[in-house]
């Protein structure tokens, strides 16, 4: 019986990493915690660091980035990213934490399809506010997996993109309310509700009960430490979408192991 395994190894603006495997391709998806508690975690999950066949970034903010360069350099691990994420960690005047010396970086560009011994990664564009930034799409041929955070909006074609999954990591990023009471600057907040921002837990919760009909499960991750809560998560996403889907919430301090994918 083929699977499809996903683990959050830690979501939210203090780091984001996800580990992926499907026969036997072992991958990571956005590496921003450290290289050491990359390494940890894994362990903790029987997963040798030396297995991973590659680093695939969604975009060069340094909550994605962070432990990438040192998990390259110390155990040879492949990146791949867009040519615009790759700009904008290495440029001087970026204030996210650099990738540092990559030998010989996969640059892909955002559309383009990814093959790793028949699974398919689909990588799709997203108007958040990072250079050529993406979310990717797992397809080993039956079962059909989203990493899909840091979006910005709910862009054209992304209600299409859902409708074809059985099972998504989807950003719910703040409660609307806590937003606009908390003590962030007004230009921040505006940043975070804009088109280039982030999902609120509603904005999540609409996209989930328009298109997720074909969904298995949904785990909802990003979560903003302080304009957030998961007990606020959960509750909306029960009101807007109902009981009859299996909803986890992606931790910001500690692995999340989701139910595999069957077929």
């Amino acid at each position: 019986m083929n699977t499809l395994r996903m683990v959050s190894l830690q979501s939210g603006s203090n780091g984001n990493s996800y580990f992926v495997e499907s026969g036997n391709i072992r991958l990571l998806i956005d590496a921003g915690i450290t290289a050491s508690r990359t390494v940890e975690r894994l362990t903790s999950l029987g997963i040798d660091i030396a297995s991973i066949q590659g680093i695939l970034i969604s975009h060069a903010h340094s909550d994605h980035i962070s432990g990438a360069g040192v998990l390259h350099r110390r155990y040879k691990i492949p990146v791949w990213l867009t040519p615009g994420a790759y700009q904008q960690a290495g440029d001087s005047r970026n204030l996210a934490k650099k990738l540092g010396k990559l030998q010989e970086p996969h640059l892909f560009h955002a559309g383009e399809s990814l093959q790793f011994d028949g699974v398919t990664i689909e990588t799709i564009s997203t108007p958040h506010d990072a250079l050529d930034s993406v979310c990717f799409v797992f397809d080993d041929g039956v079962v059909r997996l989203g990493i899909i955070t840091d979006l910005g909006c709910r862009f054209l074609g992304l209600g299409e993109i859902v409708e074809t999954l059985d099972a998504i990591l989807l950003e719910s990023n703040y409660d609307e309310k806590m937003l606009e009471t908390s003590t962030y600057p007004e230009e921040l907040k505006q940043r975070i509700r804009s088109n280039i921002g982030h999902l609120s837990n509603i904005e999540s919760a609409g996209l989930i009960q328009k298109h997720g009909k074909k969904l298995r499960w949904v785990c909802l991750g990003h979560l903003s430490e302080n304009n957030n809560t998961p007990e606020k998560t959960l509750d909306t996403h029960r009101k807007i979408i109902g009981n009859h889907l299996d909803i986890f919430i992606a931790s910001r301090y500690q692995c999340t192991e989701l139910p595999v994918l069957y077929h």
